[in-house]
């Protein structure tokens, strides 16, 4: 995303009006690839709209609230997720650990918070300004945002956020003050998914990070198709879902 507001014309949407439609995102050859409109709020109705139509807001301090939807989109899909070896090593000698545990939504907002705190890959400072902290701080109250968590000796150490409709899951930003702990939160969001036929889990941009993990790039229409059935489908309680750690021991070296 470019530092400043972008200048050249731009969809505005007030309080009133829904959001475009994806196919009016501006494409690869321009200033921002992806941005789609700006404006509106980032109320639960409305981040609910965008999320159902693969957009996301993203905005700096200095930004009125900016929408986006790029193409190609980052996807990881779950049946691919690259569980490397030395990760595998670290989940077996943590498991054995008796105050390590990997859980969702104990701590929402110490995650989002942390998150704040942590620049995205390749980015100067935070993207997650205080209004979206409080947006999806609400989300979560409405049953919507939710977080994959890493505890050891009673201390948040590691995790990520995410929004689920459905079964369709976006992915968020990590935080992680434990070497391999957010890995380890996405390991374990992986690991529920894939027990409850989750397909696929949006990156939404593309990072070094998540391409060693599995995610790759697809095309919007592609990821669109793949989320559209799994956002009418039953959501999970995500607070009660637990790693199955005997699937992690099948799995062969990578």
């Amino acid at each position: 995303m470019s530092e400043g507001t972008p200048q050249l014309p731009l969809t505005w949407v007030d309080s009133q009006s829904p959001l475009p439609s994806v196919n009016a995102a501006w494409g690869q050859d321009s200033d921002a690839p992806g941005l789609l409109a700006a404006g509106a709020d980032l109320g639960v109705e409305r981040l609910l709209e965008a999320y159902s139509q693969g957009i996301f807001p993203w905005f700096n301090p200095d930004q009125p609230v900016l929408w986006w939807s790029p193409d190609p989109r980052m996807v990881l899909e779950t049946a691919h997720f690259k569980l490397h070896r030395s990760l595998r090593k670290t989940l077996s000698r943590y498991s054995a650990h008796p105050r390590f545990e990997l859980c969702f939504d104990k701590a929402f907002d110490q995650v989002i918070e942390a998150c704040a705190q942590s620049p995205r890959e390749g980015q100067n400072g935070t993207w997650i300004v205080p209004q979206m902290v409080e947006a999806y701080k609400a989300l979560h109250q409405a049953g919507f945002a939710h977080s994959a968590e890493t505890w050891l000796d009673g201390q948040l150490v590691a995790g990520l956020y995410f929004v689920c409709i459905g079964k369709a899951v976006f992915g968020e930003s990590m935080f992680s003050t434990l070497s391999d702990g957010s890995k380890m939160a996405l390991a374990a969001l992986v690991n529920v998914c894939q027990q409850h036929g989750i397909q696929a889990i949006d990156c939404q941009q593309n990072t070094a990070h998540l391409a060693l993990m599995g995610a790759k790039e697809m095309a919007r229409k592609e990821f669109l198709n793949l989320i559209q059935p799994a956002l009418a489908l039953e959501g999970l309680e995500w607070k009660a879902q637990q790693v199955n750690w005997d699937a992690w021991r099948s799995q062969g070296t990578a």
